[in-house]
């Protein structure tokens, strides 16, 4: 069920690493092998979780630790490098999405989930609070009020319930499938305006009307007269397929 431990805590930081570095890559699919998403903590290997003088506890995940250079630890970056992606990232999540499984979801811009699917923010059945982003991503999506209520009970939410409080964008008998059209779609736009809009939208959450309105003329600014955005046009018009070059680095 792919369970969270510190070789998983690491390989799902390296992997974003990876697609960051890749200018090619105009959408990221994230889903999980086998029976479900993800379970969340991998308690065989819960020992080597615990911090040692950071408060000792099961929040301190693969580390307490925050390296140079990045505002998270390796919990926490395990869900927000998808955040930091300049591309959509589309969750498909099918089974189980539990505690930092289901916080590794909450990473991505888009979450397509199966109707039995099963959420839950479980930390609460161990004493613990969330740790791994869903403190400051979830109210953003469900609201401040639904969020401690999901926090406090720790209770279970399926797929059409998850689509009407926010928690996922909507439900899909396949979304590993759905995720694949989706990105397909993404992938076939301008990358550039792909990639401006992820980062207006998550701009606007943080700025002032005045910051937003201006980085929204900066960056349409950056696009128009463009090789891609004259492609874009041509090829509307043309009725043929466009053909993008990738972003620059």
């Amino acid at each position: 069920l792919n369970a969270l431990d510190v070789a998983m805590f690491s390989a799902l930081v390296d992997a974003g690493e990876e697609l960051k570095s890749d200018t090619s890559v105009r959408a990221v699919v994230l889903s999980g092998e086998g029976r479900g998403f993800c379970a969340g903590l991998d308690f065989s290997g819960f020992q080597s979780m615990v911090g040692e003088g950071d408060g000792g506890g099961a929040g301190s995940r693969a580390s307490g630790a925050v390296p140079e250079g990045r505002i998270t630890h390796n919990g926490q970056q395990a869900c927000w490098t998808w955040r930091e992606l300049p591309v959509p990232v589309i969750a498909a999540v099918h089974g189980v999405a539990f505690g930092g499984g289901l916080q590794v979801a909450l990473g991505a811009d888009i979450r397509l989930v199966a109707p039995d699917v099963r959420m839950s923010v479980l930390e609460i059945r161990w004493g613990i609070t969330p740790d791994m982003i869903a403190t400051q991503v979830l109210p953003t999506l469900v609201g401040p009020d639904v969020a401690k209520e999901l926090a406090w009970t720790g209770r279970e939410v399926a797929g059409e319930e998850a689509v009407r409080i926010g928690l996922a964008t909507r439900v899909c008998e396949d979304p590993h499938a759905e995720a694949m059209v989706l990105a397909e779609e993404i992938a076939s736009k301008n990358p550039a305006a792909i990639r401006g809009a992820k980062h207006l939208i998550d701009f606007s959450l943080h700025a002032t009307w005045a910051e937003g309105f201006a980085e929204e003329r900066r960056v349409i600014g950056s696009l128009i007269g463009t090789p891609n955005q004259a492609e874009a046009v041509g090829a509307y018009f043309e009725k043929r397929e466009p053909v993008f070059r990738d972003v620059e680095a």
